[in-house]
């Protein structure tokens, strides 16, 4: 185990692929060296340690970073928000980078397996969820680091989606000291127009912008088909893309938390810059639990909970990945199967690159 940004953390190192997980919450982050040499970072570090803030804020917040399981997604009245698996502690088992958890607040074992390929810059990762009962939200809740790259530079984008809106209330809140640009319950169709709560409208496939805001919008993806058999989400930093692959029928939902320093309270202190959320969810936005059982979103064929039964074991496949593109590439129009262990990664001008992937591991 070693210290990583302030917590202790299990690590890995598989060829181009080296990832951490902290014992405390069971955030993920992971290096990746490209063919060229070159070593990227893609996740997310809180501008502070574990350390140096208020020690009696959720471990969600004290260690917040990369990657992390949310069972329930968002808060709840008898755990922490995002619930014990973002938050408590983690064990490793007899298997090789796999880890557990006991968790108090819903009663359900849960195993994180995190697999890699030693000639792929890919995490393949599982969360198995056993001995649960009822309705429940859920999330898989990655955060970026764009804050070193010019205003609007990183460019974002996703499979094709059936609605979108804005968070349906205030998300940042002016009496606590939060401001967002974007107007709350807000529905729109494309991601490069969405309204501006002052008037006109702005780009969200093209971050970081409108600094001084934290904002939140959730999308719904379409479902997979047989020749489009996942999802996805992608972001073109400086000469790399970050990806993330899913089955739509475990995560209907995709968020983006746009977080540019629009939160001056503590611990943020208008400090957590540039940070891109790109929450893969079944819930409703990221109200508490409650608020996603009463299925607001029924009307629209939206789920916001899944049924678990306690005699089966529900298996939630991700991929995250990286794949180095040329300066120029431009955003990501389409990921889609080549073969059985490839995927085709398409820009926006007709660049276009081939990387092996073992896409199939989404629905298995």
């Amino acid at each position: 185990m070693k210290q990583i940004h302030g917590a202790p953390s299990f690590t890995h190192q598989d060829g181009p692929t080296s990832l951490a997980i902290t014992q405390t919450g069971g955030h993920l982050t992971a290096d990746f060296t490209l063919p060229s040499g070159r070593v990227v970072s893609p996740y997310a570090l809180a501008p502070w340690t574990p350390t140096e803030i208020d020690p009696d804020l959720p471990v969600l917040l004290t260690h917040l970073r990369g990657d992390f399981l949310c069972l329930p997604f968002g808060p709840q009245s008898d755990g922490p928000p995002h619930g014990d698996t973002a938050n408590a502690e983690w064990e490793p088992t007899k298997l090789p980078n796999v880890w557990s958890i006991q968790t108090s607040d819903t009663g359900a074992q849960v195993f994180k397996a995190i697999s890699t390929e030693s000639d792929q810059t890919a995490l393949y990762i599982t969360n198995g969820i056993q001995n649960l009962s009822g309705r429940w939200s859920y999330g898989s809740h990655p955060i970026l680091d764009l804050s070193s790259l010019p205003d609007g530079a990183g460019r974002v984008t996703t499979s094709p989606f059936r609605w979108a809106s804005t968070y349906p209330g205030l998300f940042s809140d002016p009496a606590n000291g939060e401001h967002q640009a974007l107007p709350p319950d807000t529905e729109f169709t494309d991601l490069r127009s969405v309204p501006l709560a002052d008037g006109g409208t702005t780009d969200l496939t093209r971050y970081p912008a409108r600094p001084g805001n934290d904002d939140l919008i959730m999308l719904v993806n379409e479902p997979a088909t047989e020749t489009q058999p996942f999802a996805w989400t992608a972001v073109v930093l400086d000469g790399y893309i970050w990806f993330c692959l899913k089955n739509p029928a475990d995560f209907p939902a995709t968020l983006f938390w746009l977080s540019n320093g629009g939160r001056e309270a503590a611990p943020w202190n208008s400090r957590h810059t540039g940070r891109l959320g790109l929450e893969e969810v079944c819930s409703h936005f990221c109200d508490p639990l409650d608020v996603s059982r009463e299925d607001r979103l029924a009307d629209k064929n939206i789920p916001t909970t899944r049924e678990f039964h306690p005699d089966n074991e529900t298996s939630l496949n991700l991929i995250q990945s990286v794949a180095e593109v040329p300066t120029d590439f431009g955003a990501v129009s389409s990921i889609s199967p080549q073969g059985n262990d490839h995927i085709l990664i398409t820009s926006d001008n007709g660049h276009s690159i081939t990387t092996p992937l073992n896409w199939h591991f989404i629905t298995s």
